[in-house]
């Protein structure tokens, strides 16, 4: 099975594609998280793994966008434990460092450790395997990248510094994109998108039709609706399969307060 996602060879998303499908899976690497949306949307491949949250710097915005944009399923989720570590070219001293690469995610989660050495210049780079790839291909000298050990590897490249994430409970949980969601397990999570109407009570009340059928709900998020000002979208995650017979029924009620609905799917709850 052939599986997308963003960035270089090495990069955590290909990890996140390794731990969801195992082994034998193809992963195919692209450089823009549109890209993924748009190889499954396309049948280039049937599945892409994004990622939507960290658990120290918060979501992934463009990717919730992204789920406005496209009509896709959420099948499946996963989390990936992000073990920092500071890379250089061989032939490069520690003392001769001057400039850090990263994807922005990444140097956020290394904030204190980066602010230790303020003498250093952060550079955002579009992927964290990739910034490896980067300083390794410019030889550059003076450079280092924050990424994975496997992305070190990889290109072999020298490790400097471990650990040096701002905390050790440094997870990314991504999404599994598909044209289908999961039939029921038992113990499943159902994604969702909509827009309250702009009225008194409207969120209050949407959010009740889940309270009374004693639906958990385990994240919501705001996100500006990009159509008309000081108007926003909300991305919920609850407890139970869109199919249970309380869930179908919050969902058909939140339209009652809704001016769309929008379901991503059901899957097997991880997280």
């Amino acid at each position: 099975m052939r599986v997308t996602y963003q960035g270089e060879t090495g990069a955590y998303g290909e990890m996140a594609v390794y731990k969801f499908f195992g082994n034998k899976v193809e992963p195919v690497p692209c450089k823009d998280f549109k890209d993924v949306f748009e190889s499954v949307k396309n049948n280039e491949v049937p599945n892409g793994v994004v990622p939507i949250e960290n658990s120290i710097e918060g979501s992934i915005n463009q990717n919730y966008d992204h789920f406005i944009a496209y009509n896709l399923k959420v099948c499946g989720e996963v989390a990936v434990k992000l073990a920092h570590v500071l890379i250089t070219n061989p032939q490069t001293k520690f003392e001769d460092i001057e400039t850090v690469y990263s994807h922005p995610q990444a140097i956020g989660q290394c904030r204190k450790y980066l602010e230790k050495h303020n003498n250093w210049e952060t550079i955002p780079a579009y992927d964290t395997a990739g910034s490896v790839k980067i300083i390794k291909e410019k030889h550059l000298l003076n450079a280092a990248a924050i990424a994975s050990e496997k992305a070190a590897d990889l290109y072999n490249m020298k490790i400097v510094a471990r650990d040096i994430a701002d905390n050790s409970y440094n997870y990314t949980r991504f999404l599994v994109l598909s044209h289908e969601d999961a039939a029921p397990t038992g113990d499943d999570k159902t994604s969702v998108i909509f827009s309250a109407k702009h009225a008194p009570g409207s969120l209050y009340n949407a959010l009740g039709e889940f309270a009374t059928r004693n639906i958990n709900l385990t994240r919501i998020e705001s996100r500006p609706t990009k159509t008309t000002a000081w108007q926003y979208n909300f991305y919920l995650d609850f407890e139970g399969h869109r199919t249970e017979k309380r869930c179908a029924e919050a969902l058909q009620a939140l339209e009652k307060y809704a001016v769309f609905v929008k379901i991503l799917g059901s899957y097997p709850r991880v997280i």
